[in-house]
């Protein structure tokens, strides 16, 4: 069997940069892609060369078919990577891949769109022994849900990742939140067919990878607890699983196993299991992802298997060099999914250039990310910008070697959930292994910074002191232009500096400072506090373990004129940057408190804004397909009691 000379990588960030890193191990060279946002990207850099396939803003880019194809044909490229989200799990893709003389490095297409598709996929695992979840499906969507009776969980039949997702505890709103899954698994994957499981509370989410070649040979890799989830997303990810004994991982294992034996499965794949937590033998299948995940590094760092290795060699025709009795977990990992959020703002999407970078390697830990600074992160793509990853002899060592890793990692301009992360694995049951998929949003309250530290402003008035300063020149200051409240013959006044994280506020610095390029030092009360920091347009960022804050210089009289403008009508603001998708009203319609009234999407996810009171639309600035800022107004609502004076 011969290894490919040149692979096509049809994917962006990180993932892209992980598997090129891969193929210049294995000396393939590697052919890049990108739109004319990504044209300095990280992997478009690493790659050994790029081709262009559309222009900027061009999320669509990465899914046309014709032009990933042209790319492959001009580059050389024999075999095609997709990596994991865009085309990686799309039948038609790798049928076109096929029928242009390339090489698919996944499972064939007929697996693809067999298992893509959850109700044919639940259908066929169970026919093959599979323990499934009880569920229904459209058209009978709703009769379904109401026959099993709440909680339900409605999902996406043709995608994963969260999106679509709909945990719904009351039927009298079965309807409205259909609709709303639709809605969000159209804009995902195209396809807005749904169907619904019964919800299973407190339960694990346990993931099996396996490994399938194209000569018989089918082996699992062991598992991930995946059970750490906001919104159905993944945020913490472990292997192996401290819920398991060995009896129970080698019946999960084996189950995985014929499961991607029933679909004829070749390379890597994950099969996923609900797990009743008081009742680990009673695992039941979810669905299988057929991809490479983005959690497989931490299979990866207790196998020693390189898991995009062995997607090349299967794909290239060779044989697994293992059997199942060769495989054997050693030690722990877990990882860490940095995304583009902001957990004071309800972990809305964010963006913003990244003004500052810091990501930890080192003894036990590993980054994989397509960062570098300069990166412009919008709200075309998933909101993943990174994963820092832990390994150690045992979970505890791995634990304090991620919590240690996440304290030292900076993304300066762009608000990142690093700092939740951090705290959330200092959570007594999370140390403790005691897990579920609903721990992080009961506990979610206490894991989030809401209070901005005094250090701050003490902080960022210090660069805005600094700045102020004058140099010197000639030996000599003239003291009245020393920004430090000195007066003849008077008491000292301190400067007081406008500022605004959240709530704006008049701040005069009072402690002692140490201002450098990259650095902040500032001591309050005898207590020393060193940030990260970075200067932005209208402020300055402040880093400091895993959370940051954009203190931006505030200016209080624009902002009573503003309001005078609106003249005391509320203003509705974008609560992130993203692109507006609906709008349900026009200027001079009468509103009801609470009504929606239009739909903001970033990353794929959908926020609504609602009406804060009865009232009457006074401005309306925005239609859909507007390109929004964070805070933008979008529109204006007057009180009735306005409107009728």
């Amino acid at each position: 069997m011969t290894m490919f000379d040149t692979v096509l990588v049809a994917n962006r960030g990180e993932i892209a940069v992980r598997v090129i890193r891969t193929l210049r191990a294995l000396g393939v060279r590697s052919v890049a892609v990108f739109s004319d946002a990504d044209a300095d990207a990280r992997h478009v850099r690493e790659a050994d060369t790029a081709v262009r396939i559309g222009p900027a803003p061009a999320a669509e880019s990465y899914l046309s078919v014709e032009r990933l194809l042209e790319a492959a044909a001009r580059t050389g490229a024999q075999a095609v990577h997709p990596g994991y989200g865009f085309l990686a799990e799309n039948a038609a893709f790798a049928r076109a891949c096929a029928d242009a003389g390339l090489v698919f490095i996944g499972p064939p297409a007929e697996a693809i769109a067999l298992m893509g598709d959850k109700i044919r996929a639940k259908e066929t695992v169970k026919e093959a022994g599979v323990p499934v979840v009880p569920g229904g499906r459209d058209p009978d969507l709703a009769e379904a849900a109401r026959e099993l009776g709440a909680p339900v969980l409605l999902k996406p039949s043709a995608g994963g990742g969260g999106k679509g997702m709909r945990l719904v505890r009351d039927l009298t709103l079965l309807e409205e939140e259909i609709a709303a899954a639709r809605r969000e698994a159209r804009a995902s994957f195209g396809d807005d067919t749904l169907l619904v499981e019964r919800w299973i509370d407190r339960p694990r989410h346990i993931e099996i990878q396996v490994l399938a070649d194209g000569h018989g040979n089918v082996v699992h890799l062991g598992e991930r607890e995946c059970s750490l989830q906001r919104r159905h997303q993944k945020v913490i990810e472990e292997a192996p699983s401290v819920l398991l004994d060995e009896a129970t991982r080698a019946a999960m294992g084996e189950a995985a196993v014929q499961a991607a034996r029933s679909c004829g499965y070749r390379g890597a794949g994950t099969v996923e299991f609900i797990v009743p937590g008081g009742d680990p033998t009673s695992y039941y299948f979810m669905e299988m992802n057929t991809r490479l995940q983005v959690e497989h590094p931490v299979t990866e760092l207790v196998t020693g298997v390189d898991l995009v290795e062995w997607q090349l060699r299967v794909a290239a025709g060779e044989p697994l060099g293992f059997a199942q009795e060769d495989v054997s977990l050693t030690g722990h990992a877990v990882e860490a999914r940095i995304c583009a959020e902001d957990p004071a703002r309800g972990f809305l999407p964010s963006g913003g250039t990244v003004l500052r970078l810091r990501e930890p390697q080192g003894d036990g830990i590993r980054t994989d990310s397509g960062l570098s600074e300069g990166t412009e992160v919008g709200s075309l793509y998933d909101p993943m910008l990174s994963k820092v990853i832990a390994y150690g002899p045992d979970r505890a060592t791995a634990l304090r070697r991620l919590r240690a890793a996440l304290a030292e990692t900076v993304t300066l301009g762009v608000p990142t959930n690093a700092g939740f992360l951090r705290r959330l694995l200092a959570h007594p049951a999370v140390v403790a292994g005691d897990l579920d998929t609903g721990l992080v949003e009961r506990e979610v309250e206490g894991l989030v910074a809401a209070v901005v530290p005094e250090e701050v402003y003490e902080a960022a008035a210090a660069v805005r002191l600094d700045a102020l300063r004058p140099n010197g020149a000639g030996g000599w200051t003239d003291p009245f232009s020393v920004p430090d409240g000195w007066r003849l013959g008077g008491t000292p006044r301190p400067a007081r500096f406008p500022l605004r994280v959240r709530e704006a506020v008049e701040y005069a610095p009072r402690g002692t400072h140490s201002v450098t390029d990259d650095r902040v030092s500032v001591t309050l009360d005898g207590v020393r506090h060193t940030f990260d920091r970075a200067t932005a347009p209208d402020g300055v960022w402040l880093g400091r373990a895993g959370d940051a804050w954009h203190v931006r210089d505030h200016d209080p009289v624009a902002e009573s004129l503003t309001r005078a403008a609106h003249s005391g009508a509320d203003s509705l603001t974008a609560p992130m940057p993203g692109t507006v998708t609906v709008v349900k009203v026009a200027v001079g319609d009468e509103v009801a408190a609470g009504q929606s009234l239009l739909v903001v999407e970033a990353m794929k996810m959908e926020h609504v804004i609602s009406a804060p009171h009865a009232g009457t639309v006074a401005e309306l600035d925005v239609r859909p397909g507007t390109t929004v800022a964070m805070d933008q107004i979008l529109a204006v609502i007057a009180p009735h009691e306005e409107a009728e004076q």
